[in-house]
């Protein structure tokens, strides 16, 4: 037996166990891993196998089960395992089963619900020792922690086989201090007592089929655990009772591509680590001694990535930025500078102390946003494969790198990738998200998407997989389960323009069918009035993707007639926090019944607000928004609107329900009064009538309305009012003159470039 202590991720020991292998020349190599995985170990040496990937292992009956083991190119597993394959050697995993590892995660899952079902989850979950013990050795030796620590000891040196024999020597000495693995959790305890029980078994089953030199590469503080002097009989004894009580379950396993983000410590990722990108600069400059000194590759790539964003970045930068970095780790008694020599270099010397400047660098370089990929044949659900040939054919290629995608949906191509992208978001898989201009901007033909992909997708889509084999049966289904779990309307309403702008004719209906119903037992106003601007969005706009919005418009009409109905009841009694609700659901109905364009409907909702203007008892808010969207129409006229305004803006009103009504009146719109002479001449004629002292008593409130507004704003109304005169005269002295005749000759023009008729 010759054992490999490594960390699962770091080019040092992954340079220092090729070179190992090669002088050993095993004939058996023991990894690590999960036994489900061997079938998939020949997809390595595949050309489109390109890492970061991970060995996806799930339960297909209960997909949300599933773990993932990540690899990078410098993780030593990946490169041990490469060796062996290409070398003809046996390369087997023998770490604990999945389908027992998978059923004491769901046991303990279970457990703990039914302990505290109201508790709330750690939001870092605890993977490993509650105690890092590297960071006993680097106080010992006089550095920052065990991170730094490792780095400088193992992952920025390649000693060879010598190195794993210091590495023993240190991981022995630290168990004799932490025997316990999994800190004050006797779950995770007995969990990791069960894989070194596994470990120590598939040891004694490598000897037993005959293997002479089997070189074990494992976690590096397993090693005192698999060197112990434990039988056979022991270890079978202890996984037999551990495992008694484990649920039996099945497993499937497959590659996915992965990112250097999830493989950093800061996604969560246990075995996390600092810097992916970093540490794939120290393999390259391991494995080819041209790139080496490092340091000079490294601040290379600094200087590009600030000349890509027209940063300042000579040769005289990069001369002095290296020569800083030389002389720190010299300083510090290190043989070549680290990361955090080059941090320090580039803060000093190319970025001036600037903190931003080092951010995008450490997002770029430090982390890095390398996607991985696997190859086409290897084992998938019908859903991923139909994506991926999607992809292809869309040419949406998933990227790591966070990037826009302007949409033109009157191209075929850009509306079959907009539907793809809607129809994911249904699938709870939110691989592009919409710009929120966009949405309003639909009947331009027009759709900004940010698109990101993430490897946790493809867990997502054998996720959805019970809902059906392809993407429109899969989204369909998930649409009619979420018609059933829906409790506002609004929400149906959005289910029913989520499933048009995925292009799903079914949902479309099974949506459509369930709001129906639901508006039919609703007589709550705020819901009612909530499902109104998603479905005009629908009515008005479903054309634009060369699809049949009419099914829409008979629940549309109706819920408008119900909201109508409902809405006066609903403006009584209300405190000033549910009066703001109120407003802003009402301007929402407004400009979707303005949106349906339908003579009845527009009919009976002007009605609806004449009577919210003059009912008693509803709140001043409401009535003064009301009164404002009436004279907008041209439904009232300016003596009618003058004389509610007089009425509400009395001496005898009370001051905090008068400023409600000019709130609301006002509609938080500065505009309104610049360019509505209207509206200007009302509100100045009602100051101007007041007295002394009624106008001392109002004036805190009317600063209050127009607090809302903007500085600019504010100060074209004070030179507005500076000019005098009523808005009347202000309007006649800043009419145009022109000549109407000559104006008439354009007409004809106009009308064949707009295609209207004569």
């Amino acid at each position: 037996m010759h054992f490999f202590g490594i960390r699962h991720h770091g080019p040092g020991s992954a340079h220092s166990l090729l070179q190992a292998l090669q002088a050993l020349q095993p004939d058996c190599l023991l990894v690590e891993g999960p036994p489900e995985g061997e079938a998939l170990l020949p997809a390595l040496l595949h050309e489109q196998m390109q890492p970061p990937v991970a060995l996806l292992s799930y339960c297909p009956e209960e997909p949300r089960l599933a773990v993932y083991h990540p690899f990078a190119e410098f993780s030593p597993e990946w490169q041990a395992l490469r060796w062996a394959l290409g070398a003809g050697v046996p390369a087997r995993f023998i770490d604990l089963p999945l389908a027992q590892a998978l059923a004491l995660q769901k046991a303990a899952a279970d457990e703990a619900a039914e302990e505290a079902p109201d508790a709330a989850p750690d939001s870092e979950p605890e993977h490993g020792r509650s105690a890092d013990p590297l960071g006993w050795l680097a106080q010992a030796a006089g550095y920052a922690d065990g991170e730094a620590w490792w780095n400088h000891m193992v992952e920025e040196r390649g000693d060879g086989e010598a190195l794993f024999a210091a590495i023993e020597e240190a991981m022995t000495a630290l168990r004799a201090e932490a025997p316990v693995h999994g800190g004050a959790d006797p779950r995770e305890a007995q969990r990791e007592a069960l894989r070194e029980a596994q470990m120590r078994q598939g040891l004694r089953q490598a000897q037993k089929d005959g293997f002479t030199r089997i070189a074990v590469v494992c976690g590096a503080w397993h090693l005192p655990a698999l060197r112990a002097k434990t039988t056979a009989k022991a270890d079978q004894a202890l996984l037999k009772d551990g495992l008694k009580d484990a649920p039996k379950l099945k497993v499937q396993s497959t590659w996915v591509p992965w990112t250097y983000q999830r493989l950093s410590r800061a996604s969560g990722y246990g075995a996390g680590i600092a810097a992916p990108g970093w540490y794939e600069h120290l393999w390259h400059c391991a494995q080819d001694p041209a790139k080496r000194p490092r340091a000079v590759g490294w601040l290379a790539r600094v200087a590009r990535l600030l000349r890509e964003r027209d940063l300042d970045c000579s040769s005289a930068h990069l001369i002095e930025a290296t020569r800083l970095a030389e002389s720190l780790a010299a300083l510090r008694e290190r043989p070549s500078p680290g990361l955090a020599e080059m941090d320090e270099a580039c803060r000093a010397v190319l970025t001036l102390g600037d903190e931003s400047q080092l951010r995008f660098i450490a997002d770029a370089l430090v982390v890095g946003d390398r996607l991985g990929s696997v190859p086409a044949d290897v084992p998938t659900v019908p859903l991923q494969r139909e994506l991926a040939q999607a992809q292809k054919t869309l040419r949406l290629k998933p990227e790591a790198l966070e990037k826009t995608l302007d949409l033109d949906l009157r191209q075929a191509n850009d509306l079959a990738r907009s539907q793809l992208l809607h129809r994911l978001t249904l699938l709870d898989l939110p691989w592009g998200r919409l710009a929120r201009l966009s949405r309003s901007a639909r009947g331009s033909f027009h759709e900004v998407w940010t698109l990101q992909w993430q490897p946790e997708f493809a867990l997502r889509l054998i996720e959805a997989s019970p809902w059906g084999q392809t993407l429109a049966g899969a989204a369909s289904a998930r649409v009619a389960q979420r018609c059933a779990e829906a409790a506002q309307l609004a929400e149906l309403a959005g289910l029913v323009d989520a499933a048009l702008l995925a292009d799903l004719p079914e949902a479309v209906a099974a949506a459509t069918r369930a709001l129906q119903n639901r508006a039919a037992l609703s007589g709550d106003a705020g819901q009612l009035l909530g499902a109104l601007a998603p479905l005009a969005q629908v009515f008005r706009y479903g054309n634009v993707r060369g699809t049949d919005a009419a099914l829409v418009s008979q629940v549309l009409d109706g819920l408008i007639l119900r909201a109508a109905l409902a809405l006066p009841l609903a403006c009584g009694a209300l405190d000033e926090g549910a009066a703001e609700a109120l407003r802003e659901a009402l301007l929402a109905a407004h400009g979707a019944v303005a949106l349906r364009q339908s003579e009845a409907q527009t009919e009976a909702w002007q009605r609806t607000l004449a009577q919210v203007a003059q009912q008693q008892g509803a709140h001043e808010l409401l009535q003064g928004l009301a009164t404002r969207l009436l004279l907008d129409a041209g439904v009232w006229e300016a003596e009618q609107v003058a004389t509610g305004l007089s009425l509400h803006l009395s001496s005898g009103s009370e001051p905090a329900r008068a400023a409600a009504w000019l709130d609301g009146f006002l509609n938080r719109n500065a505009l309104v009064l610049l360019h509505d002479s209207t509206v200007w001449g009302l509100v100045d004629a009602w100051l101007a009538g007041l007295s002394e002292a009624h106008f001392q008593g109002v004036l805190p409130l009317v600063r209050r309305s127009f607090s809302g507004f903007s500085a600019s704003e504010r100060r074209e109304l004070g030179e507005r009012a500076a000019e005098g005169g009523s808005g009347r005269q202000n309007t006649e002295a800043a009419a145009p003159s022109w000549d109407p005749a000559r104006a008439e000759l354009a007409l004809p023009l106009l009308r064949q470039l707009l295609g209207i008729p004569a």
